[in-house]
């Protein structure tokens, strides 16, 4: 293994903490990422990673050459992502919301794979708070304000939300025609997973939000969940309107309140300032804005 592979199989060692990880991220045999660090250990003339039973943790010369590392790559990379799309290469690992997954990204997938031809994706699907650089993420897609971090997002666009029940809800319960007409109606209480708690339903009145928290008696935290509830019944329900297009056109979902729609969602893609000048991740996030702002910024306007 020559030095440049050394320095990528070392800096993925110390960001997924494990040898095992990192050997299986790299296409690589166990046995030769370890001996391969031990020659790299041998060679500089110093103890870079501590191992125990349950994970690897840097020393200090260790933490120092991880820097080094990641700045050299860094540089390595775009300079070579510099020479045409074909030597975008490598596996991109990302995370997103299945349901933007499979409506809005996947469908495009093709064409993305067909202009590089060397990279491949992983693509693993939620709303939960990943640590990116321990679990090997390259980058993530999430909807909402983003909390404070050390990450580096960029705004895709802004997702139109909607209020919505079933028929059968509005037949069952009437149809809301007011803000004072919802006392008495149920929601699908949304937990947060970064509160743990419900979410409030958003209206907009005389352009400032009012928060409303009706009962809920069904709550959950996955959102192609409350997708079934909302359609099966179970109460009101505030999502991207793009996602019930389709059931609003054809009845089986009514919008409540649409003169008092939630605010926009902002929709971001994160990655760390690690990967910020990886031609994958670079080319992944400019993709994404070409696929998907048109998208969202369409649906703002329906």
């Amino acid at each position: 293994m020559d030095r440049i592979d050394s320095m990528r199989l070392f800096t993925r060692v110390v960001e997924r903490r494990s040898f095992t990880a990192a050997a299986a991220d790299l296409g690589l045999p166990r046995s030769s990422a370890t001996a391969a660090i031990k020659q790299l250990e041998e060679r500089l003339g110093v103890q870079l990673l501590r191992r125990t039973t349950r994970h690897v943790t840097t020393t200090l010369d260790g933490e120092a050459y991880y820097h080094r590392c990641i700045g050299i790559l860094a540089d390595i990379e775009d300079a070579e992502g510099t020479f045409g799309a074909h030597e975008v290469r490598g596996r991109l690992s990302i995370d997103i919301n299945g349901n933007m997954a499979r409506t809005l990204v996947i469908p495009e997938l093709p064409a993305l794979l067909a202009r590089y031809p060397g990279l491949s994706v992983h693509i693993g699907e939620g709303d939960r708070f990943v640590d990116l650089v321990r679990e090997g993420v390259d980058c993530v897609v999430r909807a909402g304000t983003l909390p404070d971090s050390d990450m580096i997002a960029r705004r895709i666009g802004m997702a139109r939300e909607a209020t919505v029940a079933s028929a059968a809800y509005v037949e069952r319960h009437g149809l809301p025609r007011s803000l004072d007409e919802l006392a008495g109606h149920l929601m699908i209480g949304f937990v947060s997973s970064r509160t743990g708690q419900v979410m409030p339903l958003e209206f907009t009145v005389d352009g400032k939000i009012r928060e409303i928290v009706l009962p809920s008696r069904v709550t959950v935290s996955n959102s192609d969940t409350a997708a079934t509830l909302v359609r099966q019944g179970f109460g009101l329900y505030q999502a991207p309107r793009r996602r019930f297009a389709a059931d609003i056109e054809a009845g089986r979902l009514v919008e409540v309140l649409p003169g008092n729609p939630p605010t926009p969602t902002p929709i971001s893609v994160l990655y760390p300032p690690s990967r910020q000048l990886s031609p994958r991740v670079r080319v992944f996030v400019d993709w994404l804005v070409e696929i998907l702002g048109p998208k969202l910024d369409a649906s703002s306007s329906s």
